[in-house]
């Protein structure tokens, strides 16, 4: 059989070739991969240079809203990625996928410390002089105000009378003063 006619048929020993079971996968693995990659912001798809099939699939699996069309929307988007890894696309894809997912998780993370933070600052008093000896570079003095402010803002549960706990503005403030200080902590360089 002339090779031109069966594109698709491999020559290779079949002991060599991939099993069913791998090449599906595969397949699984780029179907999530697009799947991943349509949580990525427009910006990021845009700056992958994407081809136009693979950007239009994308936007089009975003707008569908039904269970069934987005499920179908979504294997066509791996049909398209595995013409995509053909092209030798994927690499950048899972790199941008793996960035945008990385920093989701570091702003996770970051929030959580803050949150911790807090917590300790207003429970405990020696938890200033732990921050303060951490994170030299922060203000003691406002976050002494802050704290103050956030512990009166505060007011204590009493199940009995109904109360529940409250906080307010100044709670709000320590922990955006909390989140900028330990950014900047973060992006400060180690000597």
């Amino acid at each position: 059989m002339n090779a031109l006619l069966a594109p698709d048929r491999d020559d290779r020993d079949p002991s060599e070739r991939p099993s069913k079971t791998a090449q599906k996968k595969a397949m699984h693995e780029l179907q999530d991969l697009g799947e991943a990659l349509m949580t990525l912001p427009d910006a990021r798809i845009d700056a992958l240079g994407l081809g136009e099939s693979l950007r239009d699939a994308i936007a089009m699996a975003q707008r569908t809203r039904t269970f069934e069309g987005r499920r179908r929307q979504i294997q066509y988007l791996g049909k398209l990625m595995r013409k995509a890894e053909a092209a030798g696309e994927v690499a950048a894809i899972r790199e941008a996928v793996a960035a945008f997912q990385l920093g989701h998780a570091q702003d996770a993370l970051a929030l959580h410390r803050a949150e911790r933070w807090r917590a300790e600052l207003i429970a405990d008093d020696a938890a200033l002089t732990r921050f303060v000896r951490e994170h030299p570079a922060s203000d003691a003095q406002h976050l002494r105000n802050l704290i103050r402010n956030a512990r009166r803002d505060s007011v204590t549960a009493d199940p009995a009378a109904g109360v529940t706990p409250r906080h307010g503005r100044a709670y709000r403030e320590l922990f955006q003063w909390l989140r900028t200080a330990l950014g900047e902590a973060d992006e400060a360089p180690n000597d």
